[in-house]
């Protein structure tokens, strides 16, 4: 199970990489494995200010949708075009090719509620 160590993580699976103010947000390699194939997902947020935890789209695979939950608050400034010809990068590289959206944040103060790599490795493995 891949979980890099510079990336910070939330119970529902989400990863967030902080660059500055703007962060790459995408899911975690457990849960493209748990979803299986990956069909398409749905970002209709983008320009939206969102608040931590509310949902920014949905992700579908073969045999489920999820919602997805913001790690942060911010607005969502771009999302991944590729994905909306190729979801299935989601699945092959989840966190390089297969990143989801970006946002430029509201609050740093609230990535300190996060998990770290160690955090989410115990996490899964409860």
């Amino acid at each position: 199970m891949n979980i890099p160590e510079d990336l910070k993580f939330t119970k529902d699976h989400e990863w967030i990489k902080v660059n500055g103010d703007l962060a790459t947000v995408g899911i975690t390699d457990y849960a493209q494995g748990e979803l299986g194939d990956i069909v398409f997902i749905e970002i209709e947020t983008v320009d939206e200010n969102l608040a931590k935890e509310e949902v920014f789209g949905t992700i579908e695979a073969v045999k489920t949708v999820s919602d997805l939950f913001m790690p942060a608050s911010g607005t969502v400034v771009e999302v991944n075009a590729e994905l909306e010809n190729s979801p299935d990068l989601v699945n092959k590289d989840p966190y390089g090719k297969g990143w989801l959206i970006k946002v430029k944040l509201n609050n740093l103060g609230e990535l300190d509620d996060l998990l770290n790599a160690d955090e989410y490795q115990k996490l899964i493995n409860a």
